[in-house]
């Protein structure tokens, strides 16, 4: 192996090691992480009981991961906002509810698509 692939592939063990880092401290410090990460095994659970369609995945795992990615953006915005300024601020305000409710669309979005796809197979039964 050459050395520079070496070098490429431990920095890529460090960036995957710092990710999963950040994924668990978000896990470990926001219920809001937590709830969407709960809900969105459920609905994994629920694709598995269901025998979704290829599309009905694709549409379920993007989905999923736009919500826990968006939460995770969000909760770095809000640290990043009160280490750069600790003290109430309007516009520092104004920009945390900007993120949470990107989180909210993102969220609204994923109850929708959920009625859309497992509705009619709940109607099924």
């Amino acid at each position: 192996m050459s050395s520079d692939f070496k070098d490429r592939k431990k920095k890529t063990g460090i960036g995957f090691r710092f990710a999963w880092n950040g994924i668990k401290e978000v896990y470990e410090s926001e219920r809001n992480f937590r709830i969407h990460l709960s809900v969105a095994l459920l609905v994994i659970i629920a694709a598995f009981v269901f025998g979704l369609s290829k599309w009905e995945w694709i549409t379920i795992l993007l989905t999923v991961g736009m919500v826990l990615s968006l939460e995770m953006v969000n909760t770095a915005m809000e640290r990043l906002l009160d280490f750069y300024h600790p003290e109430h601020h309007p516009i520092i305000g104004s920009i945390k509810d900007i993120t949470a409710g990107a989180v909210l669309i993102a969220s609204i979005g994923a109850v929708i698509i959920g009625i859309i796809i497992f509705l009619p197979k709940l109607l099924m039964i």
